[in-house]
């Protein structure tokens, strides 16, 4: 029974070691303003060696496409779409597409209109990574911005 007993807690243990959470994207932002009334938000994710995170831009029964929601304030009004730079487009046989995707780092950036003074942007973000191996479960992440 002692000898159970102590297989159990050594493989709990080996379990707990090995079972690490991966987190291989870090997301980062700012905010410039470009004159009294309009300003440029940055929202960039940087990724971990190995990992890519999808473009906004992908085509139905693909990966989870990067994508923004941002909540409505009084102070700014959204001008235009959120924009990236041109992706690395591959065929995954995953999904048994040509899918658009951004290595290392990629910045995003969304303009805005100032209507009031202190602006803060809110929102959140989903995103998906995938390396040669595995794609995690798409993952949602809160941003607050201050314009200054």
């Amino acid at each position: 029974m002692k000898n159970l007993f102590l297989f159990a807690v050594g493989l709990l243990f080996s379990m707990t070691a090995s079972s690490q959470i991966l987190k291989p994207v870090k997301w980062s932002y700012a905010a410039k303003k470009t004159s009294k009334t309009e300003a440029t938000l940055y929202l960039k994710a940087t990724v971990d060696e190995g990992w890519h995170l999808y473009s906004q831009n992908i085509p139905d029964g693909g990966p989870v496409k990067t994508s923004f929601k941002f909540s409505p304030a009084k102070t700014y009004k959204l001008s235009g779409k959120t924009t990236e730079p041109k992706p690395i487009v591959k065929f995954e046989k995953a999904f048994d597409m040509n899918v658009g995707y951004f290595e290392n780092s990629v910045i995003f950036q969304q303009k805005i209109k100032l209507t009031g003074a202190n602006a803060t942007v809110k929102g959140t973000l989903e995103y998906m990574v995938c390396d040669d191996s595995q794609c995690l479960p798409p993952e949602t992440v809160e941003f607050s911005i201050p314009v200054k």
